[in-house]
């Protein structure tokens, strides 16, 4: 199975004592976000444990223990943009992040390690040359330390046009041109653009509209064939695989403005003093009333079969 670390926080950033822990006692409880009191016990061992997924702004953390994840198959996501501190208040320098991309994608492979440069928004100050241009640079930075970067334009959740006032949706041409620049400046650099949950509007300029946590990309990312049946998305726009996530909403420190998984501020300030790296949980504990369950888990490496 995949673990995903991603979806709803920023574990590598925030929590990586607690992941390391977690890892080194081979197992997590999850609460569910939607019924408080159903948890879930996932094994964190590699005998179930196939990829674990990571969705990160800030990797420097776990890379000085990051072989302690030997064990296991990895995919790291790490999430690189040209904003700056009105937009991502609490996110390392850009330059630094891509310093630490690199690092990271030395110790464990290219193939491991994707880039995401989203979400898109265009504003008086971020233009589309803006963007052009800073993926220019970044690209002919991160050239052979990554095979793929996906993009994706900013979603206005509610959530989202509350802590970001006055942003705009991309339009249409706008996304039409930045797809035609960004496949021209990715093959300069040997970088695949790719989409997730955006249709297939961006594929005639050889945009790769699939999805970023496919079963291919994981395949290739451990090295090994799997015997997984990929579900129609409840989303509607991609094949990923996004399961199984051991994340909490309202814990992310960086602060973005467009964030989709924060409230507000003053949520994510009082869970994260609820944040115990010891506890199984990561926020908070036991509660009164709680139904823990086993997950049904096994590995879907097909041993018959491998890549490389």
């Amino acid at each position: 199975m995949i673990i995903n670390t991603g979806c709803r926080t920023d574990i590598p950033a925030y929590f990586s004592k607690w992941f390391f822990n977690r890892i080194k006692d081979g197992y997590v409880y999850v609460r569910n976000p939607y019924y408080k009191n159903q948890v879930m016990k996932y094994k964190l061992t590699p005998d179930v444990v196939d990829c674990l997924s990571f969705c990160t702004k800030n990797p420097g953390p776990m890379l000085p223990r990051i072989h302690e994840l030997d064990e296991f198959g990895q995919f790291w996501f790490v999430t690189i943009t040209p904003y700056g501190k009105e937009i991502e208040p609490y996110v390392p320098p850009k330059e630094k992040v891509m310093e630490d991309f690199k690092k990271l994608s030395t110790l464990i492979g290219a193939e491991k390690v994707g880039w995401r440069y989203d979400p898109i928004f265009i504003t008086n100050k971020y233009t589309l040359r803006n963007h052009i241009e800073n993926f220019e640079k970044m690209a002919y930075e991160l050239s052979g330390y990554t095979h793929d970067c996906v993009i994706s334009f900013i979603d206005l959740y509610e959530k989202t046009k509350r802590n970001f006032p006055g942003v705009n949706e991309v339009t249409a041409e706008e996304r039409c041109k930045v797809a035609k620049e960004f496949v021209e400046i990715g093959k300069k650099h040997h970088i695949k653009i790719k989409t997730c949950f955006e249709g297939q509007e961006l594929s005639k300029y050889g945009v790769d509209c699939s999805g970023c946590v496919t079963k291919p990309i994981i395949e290739r990312a451990i090295g090994s064939n799997l015997k997984i049946h990929t579900k129609k998305s409840t989303r509607g726009g991609c094949n990923c695989l996004i399961g199984n996530d051991i994340g909490v909403y309202n814990t992310c420190g960086h602060g973005c403005v467009y964030c989709y998984a924060n409230y507000d501020k003053k949520t994510v300030l009082d869970n994260m003093k609820k944040y115990n790296p010891n506890s199984p949980f990561l926020i908070g504990g036991n509660m009164e009333g709680d139904i823990v369950k086993d997950a049904r888990q096994e590995s879907f490496i097909d041993g018959q079969m491998t890549l490389f």
